[in-house]
Parts: C-alpha cells; structure tokens; sequence
C-alpha cells in the first residue's frame, strides 16, 4: 500500500482504504450447505441455506457473486434513519453523527454488489451521497479555524474523512511544533531588531481544500 511503504506519501488511496473496510462484518443469507471455511482472518461458517451468518465484506462479495448467498442490509443503511443522519447533520453547530467508521466504503461495496438486496436503493445511495458531501464541507469549514492550538479532537469521523485531513493536520501540527520552539522564537526575536514586527505573530498554515480526487462517486 502506497500510504505504508513510502514514508512521504501520507494519503491511501480510495482502492486502499476501500479494501481495508472489506475486513468489517456483515451479515448474509446463504442458500447452500457448507462446512466453515478456515482463513488466517479466522473461520467462518458453518452455512446453512435461509440461517443468517456474519462474515467479513470481501468473503461476503465472493459469495454474492457466486449466487451463494444475499446479505442482509446493516441497520443504518435504511431510508428512515440515514433521512435522520442527514438532518442532524445539516443542524447549525452539529457535531459529526454517528456512523461506521467506513460507512462509505461500506456502502459502495453494497451498491456495485448487491444492489437488488438493498429497499429503495436508489434513494439510500443519494442520501449516503448527501450525508458525505455534507460532512466533508462540515469538515472543511472546522479545519479552515483550525489556529492556535496544538491538538485537535473530533469525534465520529470516518475512515475516508481521516484519511483526506490527516497531511493537512500534521502539517498544521508541524506548523505550531516548530512555532513554539525556544530556538524559533529566539530567531523570531532577532528578526524582529531588524525589521518591524508583524501584527499576526501566528504559525501561517496554508488554507485547508479537501482532495475530492481522493474519496469515491457513487
């Protein structure tokens, strides 16, 4: 993976990120007898045709694909209560509403393999397509006042958003490391007998613009 063998590159891509959420658990309907299939993930099964099962995403996609199976659509991927996520998130001053961790991921996996298991898909998929766009412009106004601090916190964030702020806030992070520094602000001082001093004293972090090109289209 790019973003773990080159110590420069600091983003995943979307296909990297996209095949670490295929590890996440989901649940299916087998329509076949078999004995549990052994992994180093672990073992799953055994399946037993009309029982539902958990299995992880990408073991549930082969069996898709082999007609051996159909999922069962995980709770938050409904019209009700992603309706609700989106509300909430549009909310003035709202906080990041709670989803998967790789909830878009997730998501695109379903709609390219399983889209006939999933009620009124093509209206879970525009919400699922909101709810993103939506959080990542939230994301991008939080990180524009992202000025004078040294930490950051936000809660519910997903795999995808993580992965689009993560150079931007080290960078910030950089930023106020080296602005802090004794020997920073002692060339600071020596900079300022010679000329005037600035008014805004503070660490210059380049404005924060979310790489679009890095997260999936539905």
């Amino acid at each position: 993976m790019a973003g773990q063998t080159d110590p420069h590159v600091s983003l995943f891509s979307p296909e990297e990120v996209e095949f670490m959420a295929e590890d996440e658990l989901v649940e299916i309907v087998p329509n076949m007898n078999m004995e549990p299939l052994n992994f180093i993930a672990g073992d799953f099964g055994r399946f037993i045709p009309q029982i539902p099962i958990q299995v992880p995403l990408w073991l549930a996609v082969a069996l898709k694909r082999r007609g051996k199976c159909t999922f069962r659509p995980p709770g938050w991927l409904s019209v009700d209560n992603l309706t609700q996520v989106l509300e909430a998130e549009r909310e003035p001053q709202s906080k990041f509403q709670a989803l998967p961790f790789s909830y878009v991921e997730i998501a695109r996996l379903l709609f390219d393999h399983a889209r006939d298991d999933i009620p009124d898909m093509y209206m879970v998929r525009s919400l699922v397509e909101d709810i993103r766009d939506v959080r990542l412009h939230k994301l991008e106004n939080n990180l524009g006042t992202f000025l004078g601090t040294s930490a950051v916190k936000m809660e519910n964030v997903s795999a995808m958003e993580v992965n689009l702020v993560r150079p931007f806030a080290r960078r910030a992070l950089e930023a106020f490391y080296k602005h802090d520094k004794p020997e920073a602000a002692a060339d600071r001082g020596t900079r300022s007998s010679r000329q005037p001093r600035e008014a805004n004293d503070e660490p210059r972090v380049k404005p924060f613009t979310l790489p679009t090109h890095l997260y999936f289209s539905f």
